[in-house]
């Protein structure tokens, strides 16, 4: 008596499964099966040099950076085409990118092609029309780094500024017409510039610092680097442009410019604050650029590279800005 219940469940299992083979009746598609379907993230494309790349020094190297950062907060797939030491020329004019200089993650090769032709041809492809939505910029620090060794450092910048321009320019104008003739005309390009690391001279290394370099560095970033670059980005339409250099962190309320330094005698006027191994009055932004790159770390001095929370730092002002354009 207690096994029929069970005989009527077969009977009715076994009429069911007669019913799915003749066509007259659609199975139900498993929890499993429903649950193993993706949707495919929009794309971010990630363009540059070391610090596209998230390099921080010669121990860790290549990190996620501020990429990773940006595509985990905006839920993109990163598709990271920098290369460690690119200039704003070899953008164009370097095949490949050496060994050791790609993304340490979400890297992509481009053994045949300058970074910017696999860039356009990457957005050109058939499968990605329509799926990019960001495209970031990190270059033009390389273009200027030698300045700082240079009988007239500001000169030497002021040249470079010219030649940044030109490129970021020609770059900013094919990217913009590969992505409307793809679909993509939605996506945004941000530009990002650098921590103005060289304040880091102002106090390091202890007994053998180099103040006249740090203030004029400020200089260069102020009216030449920053300027030339924030042009190239900004006429188009899509474009934006984050000034690292200037955006406030902790005490540095307005990031390199926080306070002033005099341009003769170098003596600072403004907030300070204390920073480990240097004392309990340091200029804001020199603290600034000493806590979010590795220029003043003793084991690591002169490396002009974010670390981790500078990196993090970064990311934070792109995501910002993506919101408001």
């Amino acid at each position: 008596m207690h096994r029929r219940p069970h005989i009527r469940l077969a009977i009715a299992a076994a009429v069911a499964a007669g019913l799915v083979a003749g066509g007259l009746l659609v199975a139900p598609r498993s929890s499993t099966a429903a649950t193993s379907v993706s949707v495919a993230k929009p794309i971010y494309i990630s363009i540059g040099d070391s610090y596209s790349v998230g390099y921080q020094n010669s121990a860790l190297g290549n990190t996620s950076g501020f990429t990773g950062y940006v595509a985990k907060m905006e839920r993109y797939q990163l598709e990271n085409f920098g290369c460690d030491g690119a200039t704003t020329g070899s953008l164009f004019t370097q095949i490949g990118c050496p060994p050791g200089g790609s993304a340490a993650t979400d890297g992509v090769p481009y053994p045949t092609s300058s970074q910017v032709q696999a860039v356009l041809d990457f957005i050109a492809a058939p499968a990605n029309a329509g799926k990019v939505k960001l495209v970031t910029v990190s270059i033009g620090g390389n273009d200027v780094t030698g300045c700082a060794s240079n009988s007239d450092p500001i000169g030497c910048v002021s040249a470079a500024a010219k030649g940044i321009r030109q490129n970021v320019t020609n770059m900013v104008t094919q990217l913009v017409s590969a992505l409307t003739a793809n679909g993509d005309s939605s996506a945004h390009i941000i530009g990002t510039t650098y921590p103005d690391v060289f304040l880091g001279n102002y106090v390091a290394p202890v007994g053998s610092t180099n103040k006249r370099q740090a203030v004029q560095s400020k200089l260069a970033f102020d009216f030449l680097i920053n300027p030339a670059l924030k042009k190239s980005y900004t006429r188009v339409a899509r474009g934006g442009f984050v000034n690292v250099t200037r955006a406030p962190y902790g005490v540095a309320t307005a990031g390199a410019d926080t306070g002033s330094f005099d341009n003769t005698t170098f003596a600072y006027t403004g907030p300070r604050a204390p920073l480990r191994g240097f004392g309990n009055a340091v200029p804001a932004p020199v603290v600034e650029v000493c806590t979010i790159t590795w220029f003043c770390d003793p084991s690591t001095f002169g490396d002009i590279h974010a670390n981790t929370k500078g990196y993090h730092f970064i990311g934070s002002l792109i995501v910002a800005k993506l919101a408001k354009l």
